[in-house]
């Protein structure tokens, strides 16, 4: 006997299939990402004052290059390389003999030009005296005056050239114009000199140093402000090498008077004092200058910033356990923090731990 087992097949079929259907829907049901762990912070303002630096240079107050103003040769030197000068002190000598033979010569003409002079008067009081008696012609008397204006010129003359060769006799004497500071001489006794050419040494002032530095043309208000406060001189303006930072805090001395249109920046000055003289003219350095602009400012850890495409992010914690990226613009670094001058509120919370796992919608698991 032959039993029809055609729908017991197909109800087995049937069933296989969909079973199989059933596990492959279940094998492509999309997995959930885990929670990726991270630390959280509250968002906080708080008083952020900071330095802005700029790049400065050391220059002297009062600085000058020693010139000779005779031709000759150097007869003497009477000074140690880098000593302190005074005033008025003879630094360098140069043969004087061609100008003081110069100088003989012009009083020997004076004296000549003095004797004529003397001549001239006696013969034109004579003739005065012979013209009140009609004894004289009146050509004669005019003559006599006449060589007596000229003896008196040409003594005014002489006079005037013993002046000019005293000058030239005193320049073979070059002294230090102010108190400061020389340097190493850049001739040696017997060098010859050229007038107004060669260059001798340099003198500078140094009890207190001049620091320049550029600021852009829109701080001009800014700095204007900050010279006529008196108060701005404890610890507003400060010098800094490198990590190290120069004892003594400056005065701002002056703005210049333009700005300069190539660059759009204004050359500003500070003083500083130089009493152990370890600021030396053309050092590098940078101006610290101290900002307290950005009082209540939203500060946060620089770690909790990421960049892309030249801009910033930060993540931000949302009610749902997600995070959202949010453009920030940021200010000035302080130590390990930053500024954020745009883009977060007081009292928000963002990602500070565990920033470059997360992706934009992220689901967290805040940890402590």
């Amino acid at each position: 006997m032959f039993l029809n087992k055609t729908p017991y097949y197909a109800a087995a079929l049937l069933v296989s299939i969909l079973s199989s259907c059933g596990k492959k829907e279940q094998q492509q049901q999309p997995t959930q990402p885990p929670a990726v762990p991270v630390t959280l912070i509250e968002v906080q303002t708080a008083d952020a004052a900071y330095f802005d630096e700029y790049p400065a240079t050391v220059t002297a107050l009062n600085e000058i290059e020693l010139r000779p103003q005779v031709t000759g040769f150097v007869t003497g030197i009477h000074f140690k390389d880098g000593a302190r000068v005074r005033k008025g002190q003879l630094l360098y000598s140069i043969d004087a003999q061609l100008y003081s033979a110069n100088y003989d010569q012009a009083v020997a003409n004076l004296n000549v030009q003095e004797a004529n002079l003397a001549r001239a008067q006696k013969d034109a009081d004579r003739y005065h005296e012979l013209a009140k008696n009609d004894a004289v012609a009146k050509q004669l008397v005019d003559n006599a005056d006449a060589a007596l204006e000229v003896a008196k010129r040409q003594a005014d003359a002489a006079k005037a050239n013993i002046r000019a060769v005293q000058t030239s006799v005193n320049y073979t004497k070059v002294t230090a114009p102010f108190d400061g500071v020389i340097g190493i001489s850049a001739v040696k006794v017997g060098a010859a000199v050229t007038a107004g050419q060669t260059v001798l040494n340099t003198v500078s002032t140094d009890s207190q140093l001049a620091v320049d530095f550029n600021v852009d043309q829109k701080e001009i208000y800014r700095f204007t402000e900050l010279m006529k406060n008196t108060k701005a001189t404890d610890s507003t303006f400060t010098l800094k090498f490198g990590a190290d930072v120069y004892p003594a805090t400056g005065k701002l001395a002056l703005i210049d008077r333009a700005v300069d249109p190539q660059t759009g920046t204004i050359k500003t000055r500070l003083v500083f004092p130089n009493k152990d003289n370890t600021l030396r003219s053309g050092m590098s350095a940078t101006v610290r200058v101290l900002n307290n602009a950005a009082a209540k400012s939203v500060v946060i850890p620089n770690k909790a910033v990421t960049e892309q495409l030249g801009e910033y992010f930060v993540y931000v914690a949302g009610d749902s356990s997600k995070v959202s990226q949010r453009r920030v613009v940021l200010g000035t670094a302080i130590g390990a923090n930053i500024i954020v001058k745009e883009g977060l509120k007081e009292g928000e919370k963002i990602a500070v731990e565990g920033v470059q796992n997360l992706r934009e919608g992220a689901v967290i698991q805040a940890g402590k």
